[in-house]
């Protein structure tokens, strides 16, 4: 299911990225600016990102789709490490499965420059600030992940923050680090363009980013309030992690509704948070 969501994550990249930078590309030919541009990329990426999460394979997996909120989350033992190893072998595998098939469907289209299988490439202000910009934008990703899915009232509307980050960002630092975020979707794209040019950055930034911010969170929070690893947790797909979501809302064990933050808790289970961070 991972690896199939990071296909579908990488063919709707290169898609994006064929269709506002290709040469042959009608609305690539339109003279939008590189905000406009970005904007757009961010918005149907961000869209793609909503749609996966919202998926069956996403509600069923937990959506992560990124080794590095994978290891996040492993380090906050909401994992265990065997899943945790087959989930980023599955990302990486998924995201070359999913350039393989943009090429069979785009040709040359992804291939030729300038978009080049959409390649994520330190911008003109060098590697290092390309780094720290892979670094913020990773941290305050996986943060607001975790404020989101811990918070009764919030958890539900975790996509809907999710692609927001993702739109806001690509306007932010598309001509920086061409925003990654991901080490699978930045390798799978180097693989078949052949250019590794910083591809360090895309490995490293992404998960002491997200590492980090699973940290502070863990400080400033607690261990006890990372209640799963599930990115959606709609409570009517089983989980696999180590999950413990019914205690945020006060409840014994897991039921078996849509939205149950609006549900009332049993009556032999005292009501305590109503606005669990």
């Amino acid at each position: 299911m991972e690896a199939a969501e990071m296909a579908m994550l990488m063919l709707c990249i290169c898609c994006a990225g064929s269709l506002l930078y290709g040469r042959n590309s009608a609305v690539a030919n339109l003279g939008l600016s590189w905000l406009a541009r970005s904007a757009l990329m961010g918005a149907i990426v961000a869209g793609g990102t909503f749609i996966i999460i919202h998926s069956p394979f996403g509600r069923r997996s937990g959506a992560h789709f990124n080794p590095a909120l994978t290891v996040a989350y492993f380090s906050l033992g909401r994992i265990h490490r065997w899943d945790a190893f087959g989930y980023v072998m599955a990302h990486f595998f998924g995201g070359i499965a999913g350039v393989f098939f943009a090429h069979q469907l785009l040709g040359a289209n992804l291939s030729d420059f300038p978009v080049r299988y959409v390649i994520t490439l330190p911008g003109r202000n060098g590697s290092i600030i390309a780094f720290i910009a892979e670094f913020i934008t990773s941290f305050v990703l996986m943060e607001v992940v975790l404020l989101a899915t811990n918070h009764r009232r919030l958890a539900r509307y975790t996509p809907l923050f999710v692609a927001l980050v993702t739109v806001f960002y690509y306007m932010l630092s598309m001509s920086i680090s061409g925003y990654s975020v991901n080490p699978a979707r930045s390798f799978s794209s180097a693989l078949f363009a052949h250019v590794w040019q910083g591809i360090w950055i895309y490995f490293i930034a992404p998960g002491f980013g997200m590492l980090a911010a699973a940290t502070l969170y863990r400080k400033v929070a607690g261990a006890d309030r990372v209640y799963c690893a599930k990115v959606l947790h709609d409570f009517q797909s089983n989980c696999p992690f180590n999950c413990r979501i019914a205690e945020l809302y006060d409840r014994a064990q897991p039921v078996n509704q849509c939205s149950p933050e609006t549900a009332s808790p049993p009556a032999h289970i005292p009501h305590q948070r109503n606005d669990a961070t």
